[in-house]
């Protein structure tokens, strides 16, 4: 902070110079005019007065690229702050935070919001400081020719400028709802470029195409407001700045023909009320920047003030191992008024090896982030080695932990970089990683292998290619807690077989949890919690659970005996 100070003090003092040197400007032409009236008199002749205009042109070409250099660059390096800050946050940010916020709504603010704050600390307060020390400058000169004119000549500026004032009040509620629907408009079009392929298949192109063009609209009609607010400003300005002009002409020229003043003084006041009408019209700018950096600061905050309830204790310990088991104490969980899981209570035990299965909606994939703690948990414990995980460090936490969302995320890079993302020691056999998830022999038939560019999202790879991936990229930290959720979703039955054998030779000591809908995913599990409505009603082996003739033993007869597997 003390370099951006010091880099907008010396534009201050750059642009204090550059004014300096304009408004000697009209000061010598002043001189030099007098000199040709009456060059008995004339301390300076023309001629020196014209080469001292060349070098005072000249100074102020060369301050005022310094200034605009300083003030300019402090503006970068703000908006690289805060970018960064923002970037940092939404790594902090719980998983609720997404999943109510729109990508495109986080993509505006990072882009258009972030260039308004710029302008605004840049051109908007550049041009700010150097309208104020013209117009102190200014009027005192030209209060020093002849008060009663410089009365006169300003007098319209008063009403311009609450007229502007006025105007920019609704212009602050216009710029905020233009970012709005600019972020809709980004949300959507990401959106739809991500499920071009689904909407072309349903041949939705015309659907989606209308709804863009109604936000467009919105977006247009936002911006059309505020255009002819600011189409209201300019106007008014130039019906200020006119009628001073036309005040100095009648008035003025009156005063030279009286003797009141010289030609000279005249010359020199038409100068400085010149220089008045450039900054006169860059404040109606000024408003429109403060009122659009404004709207942007005010969406910005929200992502850094947003918290993130899941955070470090404050004495929090480090976990270097898991040695003893994992205990949940009457878990609770919900979104909003939502219940997901309720009193969810069990030990499992060190190497123990768990299946976890039931209904759409039970709470099974809730259940997997809390571990975690990718989520808060609302009420009741969860102890890993005799310790609850709150207490945990988060980074140690989930370094022991191999978590494989059901949706598998892959970046635009290559096999390799996928795979190792989540090796941060880069210790890890990536080519022993893919055998074991079962992804060899599609490497192999890639021309690049485990440098092939998977595109984006993964694009270049099957639903089930993609799964493989993600787990490898698990299986490559070793960690000793490995959570599977729905894994071989994607993947058909005979290479489902081949995966489950090289996670079994895998699973060793590790303590394993895998959801899954398709029962023969639990073939190397100790035991199975079903799960229904947020509350575990089975639990038990395979075995026992089919035994019971539950709902364990009512899935298995569906999926074994339609030849589901």
């Amino acid at each position: 902070m003390c370099a951006l100070a010091w880099r907008y003090a010396g534009g201050a003092f750059f642009l204090l110079a550059t004014n300096a040197f304009a408004l000697l400007i009209p000061w010598f032409l002043k001189l030099a005019v007098e000199g040709l009236q009456h060059p008995e008199s004339s301390r300076f002749s023309p001629g020196a007065c014209a080469v001292v205009i060349v070098f005072l042109a000249i100074g102020h070409c060369v301050t005022r690229i310094f200034s605009r250099t300083l003030i300019l660059n402090a503006a970068r390096f703000i908006e690289f702050r805060i970018r960064e800050e923002l970037f940092q946050r939404l790594l902090l940010l719980d998983l609720s935070f997404f999943s109510s916020t729109r990508t495109g709504d986080v993509l505006s603010r990072f882009s258009n919001d972030l260039t308004n704050v710029r302008m605004l600390t840049g051109f908007g307060i550049m041009s700010a400081l150097n309208t104020f020390i013209l117009y102190i400058s200014a009027v005192t000169l030209l209060w020093r020719i002849h008060p009663w004119l410089t009365v006169c000549a300003v007098a319209p500026f008063p009403v311009m400028v609450l007229v502007v004032k006025k105007v920019s009040q609704r212009m602050y509620q216009r710029s905020l709802g233009a970012q709005e629907e600019l972020a809709r408009l980004s949300s959507l079009a990401e959106e739809s470029v991500s499920s071009v392929r689904l909407i072309r298949s349903y041949c939705r192109e015309e659907h989606f195409q209308a709804l863009f063009e109604d936000v467009a609209r919105s977006y247009l009609e936002q911006n059309l407001g505020m255009a002819r607010l600011r189409g209201l400003i300019i106007p008014v300005m130039a019906l200020a700045t006119g009628a001073g002009t036309l005040v100095v002409l009648f008035l003025g020229g009156r005063l030279v023909i009286q003797g009141a003043i010289t030609l000279g003084d005249f010359v020199a006041f038409s100068g400085y009320l010149a220089m008045l009408v450039w900054p006169t019209a860059m404040l109606g700018w000024i408003l429109t920047l403060s009122q659009r950096g404004a709207a942007s600061l005010s969406r910005l905050s929200e992502i850094l003030a947003a918290d993130s309830k899941v955070t470090d204790a404050p004495d929090a310990l480090d976990l270097k191992e898991v040695r003893d088991s994992i205990e949940l104490n009457q878990v609770s969980f919900s979104y909003g008024d939502t219940v997901v899981l309720a009193d969810i209570s069990c030990t499992i035990k060190a190497g123990e090896r768990v299946g976890i299965t039931g209904p759409v909606g039970s709470g099974k994939t809730t259940l997997l982030r809390l571990i975690p703690r990718l989520l808060p948990i609302n009420d009741g414990m969860i102890v890993i080695d005799g310790h609850d995980i709150n207490r945990i460090s988060l980074a140690s936490l989930r370094s022991r932990i191999g978590y494989v969302p059901q949706e598998a995320f892959l970046f635009s890079r290559s096999i390799r970089e996928n795979v190792a993302y989540g090796d941060h020691q880069q210790a890890g056999d990536v080519a022993e990683a893919v055998r074991q998830a079962g992804f060899t022999e599609d490497v192999e038939k890639f021309h690049e292998g485990l440098e092939t560019m998977v595109g984006e999202k993964g694009v270049a790879l099957s639903g089930g290619q993609k799964q493989r991936l993600s787990i490898a990229r698990a299986l490559l930290s070793e960690p000793d807690i490995l959570l599977l959720d729905d894994p071989l979703s994607a993947v058909d039955a005979a290479r489902e077989e081949d995966i489950l054998e090289e996670l079994g030779r895998f699973y060793g000591n590790r303590t394993v949890l895998i959801v899954s809908h398709r029962l023969s995913a639990f073939r190397d599990c100790h035991r199975v919690l079903v799960l229904k409505e947020g509350r575990i009603i089975e639990q038990g082996s395979p075995v026992e659970l089919l035994a019971q003739e539950g709902v364990f033993a009512g899935m298995h007869r569906e999926q074994f005996e339609s030849g589901d597997r």
